[in-house]
């Protein structure tokens, strides 16, 4: 996640991202929810592989640059979703939101409740997820594992919970923006094999997302030549897949989506991807003077091509 065009080579954003969740305009206390709605965790004991943080949960304030201010989630060691019902007529349709920050932070408003509130506007169950950040370079999947085992244990959630939430379990999916589009393809290519050892029933229900939409993504181009991640193994078992993307991405640069489109292409997944030419990083859904501005509203009539909404 980075604010609108801010022009910032992927280090020097990370180092940026890192100040940020250092203690500028740091509280003290752990996100919470807006009222009406509450945050739960998602594991029921002990968090699996549970690593050391710097210090105690906050939210801080990151000033704009250019564009708007957001809200950074730090040091998470705790990670909940919460539950957004959709407003009006419900679709069935529920989608798992992976805010972005650079694996440091969780960019939680611009990335998070803002796209819930999007999403229950048009009849979709939003279930935000507060994944474990920063990133812990640890074992074989070194782009934060701890992140992939809450996003697996939370779509299991979620489709354990379908009865109940009045969730078409066939139409589960996620999005997720920046860092969160890495977690996207991850989830899309990691649900044979759970991440952790089952703790419940809900660990036996799949982790597979029914459709994925990833928002500029970063973490996928590997190496000098337009070579996907391996770590992101696309098979023809990869859900359909929408991906957005600003070719003035100082960032996540264009070759990010451009591999994942290509790797998705190869292996015969539906996939549809839209390049704007201005829109910078980090736009998220607020109004910006670029026809980008608009995706969300493709991603609406996508979701209807795929037969998860009415068209």
């Amino acid at each position: 996640m980075q604010l609108i065009e801010i022009k910032m080579k992927p280090l020097i954003f990370a180092l940026w991202v890192v100040f940020v969740c250092g203690g500028l305009n740091a509280q003290t206390n752990a996100w919470q929810p807006s009222p009406g709605h509450t945050q739960v965790p998602i594991w029921p004991g002990a968090v699996p592989d549970a690593q050391p943080v710097p210090g105690p949960e906050y939210v801080t304030n990151v000033p704009p640059t250019t564009g708007v201010p957001w809200v950074a989630a730090c040091n998470v060691s705790q990670p909940t979703m919460t539950v957004y019902s959709p407003k009006g007529t419900n679709t069935g349709v529920a989608v798992v939101v992976f805010p972005g920050g650079g694996y440091n932070c969780l960019a939680i408003d611009i990335e998070g409740t803002e796209i819930c509130d999007w999403l229950t506007s048009r009849g979709i169950t939003a279930v935000l997820l507060k994944y474990r950040v920063p990133l812990k370079k640890v074992g074989p999947y070194w782009e934060s594992p701890l992140a992939l085992e809450d996003a697996q244990r939370t779509v299991g959630l979620v489709r354990f919970h379908a009865a109940g939430w009045h969730i078409d379990p066939h139409k589960i999916g996620v999005i997720g923006f920046s860092a969160g589009g890495h977690m996207v393809a991850a989830t899309s290519t990691h649900f044979d094999k759970r991440s952790y050892p089952a703790v419940d029933a809900a660990d036996k229900e799949s982790c597979r997302p029914d459709f994925a939409i990833a928002c500029y993504p970063g973490h996928l181009h590997h190496g000098e030549d337009l070579k996907l991640n391996p770590n992101v193994p696309v098979t023809s078992n990869t859900p359909p897949t929408f991906i957005i993307q600003a070719e003035d991405d100082h960032v996540d640069g264009i070759e990010q989506s451009l591999v994942y489109y290509i790797g998705l292409k190869n292996a015969g997944v539906p996939v549809e991807m839209h390049l704007y030419a201005q829109g910078g990083h980090g736009f998220g859904l607020r109004r910006t003077k670029f026809p980008v501005t608009e995706w969300p509203r493709l991603v609406e009539t996508w979701l209807g091509t795929i037969g998860m909404i009415p068209k």
